[in-house]
C-alpha cells in the first residue's frame, strides 16, 4: 500500500507540473492533429486499402494507426522527464525521503498516461470532425482505447529506462523517437501490409505496435469492406495478441527500469 500511495503522491505532483507547464500538453497535441489532417488530405485518395481508394475509407483505416502512434511517441516525452528529474538532481532528493524505490518511476508513468488519455480524448474529436466514424458498440469503442492506452502504458516504461540509460534530457528525446519510426511506419497502421515488400511485412505482421492497431481497428468496425486480415497470428487473433504483447512489454521494461534506477540512485 506504500508503494500505491507514494505512486500517486508522485504522479499528483508530475500533473501539477504539467498544468503549470500547459506548453508541454499544447505540443503534445499538435504532432498528431497534424498527420491526421496530413495523411487524410494529401494522401487519402491516392492509397488504395482493400481495393478502395475512397478518402473515407482511407480515414477510417488510418485512425487506428495514428491513436497507436500518438500513444507510443508519449514515450520520448516519459524518458526526456526522468533524465530531467535526474539531471537537476531531484531525484536525490527522493531519495532522501522514506519512499518506495520504484515509486518515482511509476508516478512518472501515471501521470504520462493521464496526459496521453486526455490528448486521446482531443484526437478523437478532431478526427469526429473531419468524418472518422466508428461502426460498432461503445464498449468496443471503450475497449479499443484501452488497448491503446494499455501499449502507450507499456512502451513508457521503454522510455523510462532510456530516461535512465543517458546524461541529458536531449539525448532521452533523441533516443526515445530514433527507434519509433521505423517500429510505427514499418506496420500496418498507414498501409495495408500486404502491400509491403516480404521482409517488411513479416516485421509488420508481428509488430506490437500492428497488432494494436489490427485490434483497434477491429474493435472500431474500420476494417474496409474486401480487406484480407493477414494469416499471421497476430493479425488473426488480434486483441488477444495486443494484451499480450503489452503486458510483456510492460513486465520486461518495467522490471528493467526499476532495476536501473536502483543503480543509479544507489
Amino acid at each position: 500500500m506504500s508503494t500505491v500511495t507514494d505512486s500517486l503522491v508522485l504522479a499528483r505532483r508530475n500533473l501539477i507540473r504539467m498544468k503549470r507547464i500547459p506548453e508541454v500538453v499544447l505540443f503534445g497535441l499538435i504532432q498528431p492533429i497534424m498527420f491526421v489532417v496530413l495523411f487524410t488530405y494529401v494522401f487519402g485518395g491516392s492509397i488504395q486499402v482493400g481495393g478502395s481508394l475512397s478518402q473515407q475509407t482511407y480515414r477510417e483505416f488510418l485512425m487506428a494507426g495514428i491513436f497507436a502512434q500518438t500513444v507510443t511517441f508519449a514515450t520520448a516525452g516519459a524518458g526526456a522527464g526522468i533524465a530531467d528529474d535526474m539531471h537537476k538532481g531531484l531525484v536525490d532528493r527522493f531519495r532522501s525521503l522514506p519512499m518506495a524505490r520504484g515509486a518515482v518511476l511509476t508516478g512518472r508513468t501515471l501521470a504520462d498516461l493521464v496526459q496521453t488519455a486526455l490528448t486521446m480524448v482531443v484526437l478523437a474529436l478532431v478526427a469526429l470532425l473531419i468524418g472518422w466514424r466508428t461502426h460498432t458498440n461503445i464498449g468496443s469503442v471503450l475497449a479499443a482505447f484501452a488497448l491503446l492506452l494499455l501499449l502507450g502504458y507499456a512502451f513508457s516504461w521503454i522510455g523510462a529506462l532510456i530516461g535512465l540509460s543517458v546524461r541529458t534530457p536531449e539525448a532521452a528525446t533523441s533516443g526515445g523517437l530514433i527507434w519509433l519510426f521505423p517500429l510505427t511506419f514499418i506496420s500496418n497502421a498507414f498501409v495495408d501490409s500486404s502491400n509491403l515488400p516480404t521482409v517488411f511485412r513479416h516485421i509488420a505482421e508481428w509488430n506490437p505496435f500492428s497488432t494494436t492497431v489490427q485490434a483497434a481497428r477491429e474493435l472500431f468496425g474500420n476494417l474496409p469492406p474486401g480487406f484480407k486480415t493477414p494469416d499471421a497470428w497476430p493479425m488473426q487473433h488480434a486483441v488477444l495478441a495486443s494484451v499480450l504483447w503489452s503486458v510483456l512489454i510492460l513486465v520486461v521494461f518495467r522490471t528493467l527500469a526499476v532495476r536501473k534506477y536502483r543503480r543509479a540512485a544507489g
